[in-house]
């Protein structure tokens, strides 16, 4: 029988921690990598200068992050988190409560961009992260996912995740986002689980 490899990320220890200002670059580097997971679910491309976002005017990964840095700029309103496995950055979660919730549902926590790097990816580590962010913030939740054909892993992972986090207490819904972008929807409240 094969033994597991110490040096392997499964056998490696998770940290998910706020991400202090003076580390925001690491979550800054992981952004685009980020972008260009989700450029294949979304369909869309660079813009001309090459970087993953859809407005024109960024040339640069710099302009991009400068816009990007609000996320250090309200601590106890918007909670960039770091994820990392054996001390290795690993991911990001972004954390928002109102007025930087992009819904008009009455809740009080969205997870606003969830992500683990590739190589992390298989061995449970984003479920744990998702369990341990959830688990920092009592109150009502919700999240958001393409609903489309090319999203089918993520919309299965959150489906099964909720269902065993919230003993089948959530519910999803497709919503209609700008731009008639559609987006499927989970909400549950952890006051109720």
């Amino acid at each position: 029988m094969k033994q597991p490899d110490p040096c392997s990320p499964a056998q490696q220890s998770l940290q998910i921690t706020l991400c202090p200002v003076e580390e925001s670059h690491i979550i800054l580097n992981l952004y685009p990598f980020y972008l260009y997971d989700l450029s294949e679910i979304w369909e869309r491309q660079p813009n001309r200068h090459g970087v993953f976002e859809e407005e024109d005017s960024y040339r640069t990964l710099a302009e991009q992050s400068d816009v990007f840095r609000i996320w250090w700029q309200h601590p106890g309103i918007l909670f960039p988190y770091l994820i990392r496995v054996g001390g290795i950055p690993a991911g990001f979660a972004l954390v928002a409560t109102p007025p930087y919730i992009p819904t008009h549902e009455p809740i009080d926590y969205f997870m606003h961009e969830f992500f683990i790097m590739r190589p992390f990816r298989g061995q449970g580590l984003a479920a744990q992260a998702a369990r341990h962010i959830f688990g920092q913030f009592r109150g009502s939740w919700g999240l958001h996912t393409n609903p489309t054909e090319h999203n089918q892993h993520a919309i299965h992972f959150w489906n099964r995740l909720l269902a065993d986090y919230t003993n089948n207490k959530y519910s999803s819904e497709l919503i209609e986002g700008s731009e008639n972008e559609q987006f499927l929807s989970f909400r549950f409240d952890q006051r109720q689980i």
